[in-house]
């Protein structure tokens, strides 16, 4: 099974970018991102790249706070392509679950992509309460669960389990951190990695040999040594 490669950014030229590049197999993006490339408006901004990305699936996150909200902003990101799959968080900022939001709108058939999530048991409330036969994404934060000292993996396999028998909902290895993580979610037939383009471009470089790093290493100290014009 191949694990596909989501590129995690929100930037209009590095989307422009990897969409014409067949490793590359679709795009995460959530409001930090957004801000972070510029947007000002949200739906125009959206727009702009869905221009460009017509085809491979992008999620567009929903900023709304409270049930009612969510599901207006969900509704309006869908109505805006094909392709697009929404973002939800698992919980709201108060920690409340937000199944009511994510059962009505897999019930009406939206793509979508359940985010922030962080143990199993998030993801076995999220499973009940999709639609098996709408498209569905659950998006586990390994990154952000390692920085803490947690190790995602065994939350990873059991999630992948739980939801294997189903071709529509598929696990995400979210906040990458570095290559490495990438052989990780192959490992344990992680359906989907999203990652920034330093990570996938780090990827490109899988398959040298200790001998040519070594040396690719020590090219590297002597370079620096020398603009410093070190001297003893």
């Amino acid at each position: 099974m191949k694990t596909k490669i989501f590129c995690d950014i929100a930037d209009y030229k590095t989307i422009k970018f990897y969409n014409n590049k067949n490793f590359v197999d679709g795009f995460t993006t959530n409001p930090s991102l957004m801000r972070l490339a510029g947007a000002k408006n949200y739906k125009n901004y959206c727009l702009k790249l869905l221009k460009i990305c017509k085809k491979k699936p992008i999620s567009f996150e929903v900023f709304a706070d409270n049930k009612k909200d969510m599901l207006k902003q969900a509704y309006k990101i869908n109505s805006w392509g094909k392709n697009v799959y929404v973002k939800i968080p698992v919980v709201n900022s108060r920690g409340k679950f937000m199944g009511p939001v994510i059962k009505e709108l897999s019930k009406k058939g939206v793509k979508l992509n359940i985010t922030a999530v962080y143990n199993n048991e998030q993801t076995k409330k999220i499973y009940k309460q999709l639609n098996k036969n709408s498209k569905s994404i659950i998006s586990i934060f390994a990154g952000r669960m390692a920085d803490k000292g947690k190790d995602p993996v065994p939350i990873f396999k059991k999630s992948i389990s739980l939801t294997k028998k189903n071709k529509n909902i598929e696990i995400l290895w979210a906040s990458t951190r570095e290559p490495y993580n990438y052989i990780q979610a192959k490992q344990i037939k992680c359906n989907i990695i999203t990652m920034p383009p330093k990570v996938i471009n780090q990827i490109n470089s899988f398959g040298k040999s200790f001998k040519e790093m070594t040396i690719d290493t020590v090219k590297g100290f002597l370079k620096d040594s020398k603009k410093s014009k070190f001297n003893l």
